[in-house]
């Protein structure tokens, strides 16, 4: 039922910036914790930013004051702003939604960010 695509992945230089975009569908979006995963080679999926159905927002801190979370309850979605971004930040970025009273998350298929010059 839940249906989350990522777009606006892609190939950028260090100290670049890129914009995600996460559509959601099958939800009352603004009940939903909102956020983003990442995933690199060889790696555990880590949180990267979580933004709640109030608007708090929680970041790891690997990208405290360079990423920002934000949500658009009339349009159902949700973004990331990645600047000044590193080789390490190369991932595949998920989008996720969840209800914090205890429901399973639900995730989007992933888009690749590749950050290197």
């Amino acid at each position: 039922q839940v249906q989350l695509v990522e777009s606006g992945g892609g190939l950028v230089q260090p100290g670049g910036s890129l914009r995600l975009s996460c559509a959601a569908s099958g939800i009352l979006f603004r009940f939903y914790r909102m956020g983003w995963y990442r995933q690199a080679p060889g790696q555990e999926r880590e949180m990267v930013a979580l933004i709640t159905s109030s608007g708090g927002e929680n970041y790891a801190a690997s990208v405290k004051g360079r990423f920002t979370i934000t949500r658009d309850n009339t349009k159902n979605t949700v973004s990331l702003q990645m600047n000044s971004l590193r080789p390490e930040d190369t991932a595949v970025y998920f989008c996720t939604a969840d209800l914090t009273t205890g429901g399973d998350r639900s995730w989007g298929q992933g888009t690749q960010v590749t950050v290197s010059s």
